[in-house]
């Protein structure tokens, strides 16, 4: 079988996938979307000198380095490709509904996901009264990952001017309430085929607000209980993907969904429970592509 992957080169899960890939098929083709040619009507794509749209499949790790409404752009010509036949995972018009961040969070509101409290407006007098109703508050861009661009203001004298500021290069406001995390850790909950995977927690090592990794967050191994695994097994039924990660955060109030992710991530799967999840999510989509 011949099985594209979509990704960036010299990033550590594109690269993994693409070696498994070819590690079971004998073939490897790792394609960055800034470098495809679509051609219409015909449909035929192009990657350096591979119509992709003859491959026997297209496995969407990552859509490009940076989050950003462009990537709405790239997935719409994956979108053709698979109207057209090619198949593709996960769903292109399933990751655009995860992908931007309001998307993803009318969706799980509409289907009653417990998130923390959330404020969505483009006035910034509208931002500065949700800041003081929460008393501490997480301003997110709308696409972002590992949280990048991502801040914490408390209501204070010099919250409005920094609202303000941060209002010129994001009109859409989406401002959370920030919560306190059991343990100084959220859970990545991981979903294959809409089944169960397994979970992994990133833990903070620092005075950092978030546990990213890229702000010195760990990852660790943990057993959510079954009550946790189902809240995020009923989010990421809402999206359908084939291949996902949904971030939750335990509190006193119970568990609060933050997002269900676009991609979903390899590292923390591989140190934490040692299961190669590039070989696992390759063996559902040779399935899949078989049937």
């Amino acid at each position: 079988m011949k099985i594209g992957v979509v990704g960036t080169k010299g990033g550590w899960s594109s690269e993994l996938l693409a070696d498994t890939v070819e590690k079971s098929t004998g073939y490897r083709l790792l394609i960055e979307m800034d470098k495809v040619r679509l051609d219409l009507p015909s449909g035929r794509c192009w990657y350096e000198d591979t119509d992709i749209s003859t491959l026997d499949a297209l496995i969407v790790k990552k859509i490009g380095s940076w989050y950003s409404p462009d990537l709405l752009d790239r997935l719409e010509i994956l979108r053709l490709l698979r109207e057209r036949g090619l198949p593709v995972f996960s769903d292109p018009y399933k990751i655009m509904r995860v992908l931007d961040r309001l998307s993803c969070t009318v969706t799980l509101q509409s289907g009653n996901i417990p998130m923390p409290p959330t404020t969505i407006t483009e006035d910034v007098d509208h931002a500065l009264a949700a800041v003081r109703d929460y008393g501490r508050a997480v301003f997110k861009p709308l696409f972002t990952s590992k949280a990048r661009g991502m801040f914490m203001l408390e209501d204070g004298p010099d919250a409005r001017d920094t609202i303000a500021a941060y209002a010129r290069d994001y009109r859409i406001l989406y401002i959370q309430k920030a919560i306190n995390l059991e343990g100084g850790k959220d859970l990545g909950i991981v979903f294959l085929g809409g089944q169960y995977l397994t979970t992994y927690a990133r833990c903070k090592t620092n005075d950092s607000w978030n546990t990213t990794t890229v702000n010195g967050g760990k990852y660790a191994l943990y057993q959510p209980s079954a009550d946790v695994i189902a809240v995020a097994h009923k989010a990421q039924q809402l999206f359908g993907l084939d291949f996902t990660c949904v971030d939750v955060a335990l509190t006193d109030d119970g568990p609060y969904v933050f997002e269900v992710s676009a991609f979903g991530g390899f590292r923390g799967i591989l140190d934490t429970s040692g299961l190669d999840a590039a070989q696992l999510y390759l063996d559902y989509v040779m399935k899949e592509t078989a049937r």
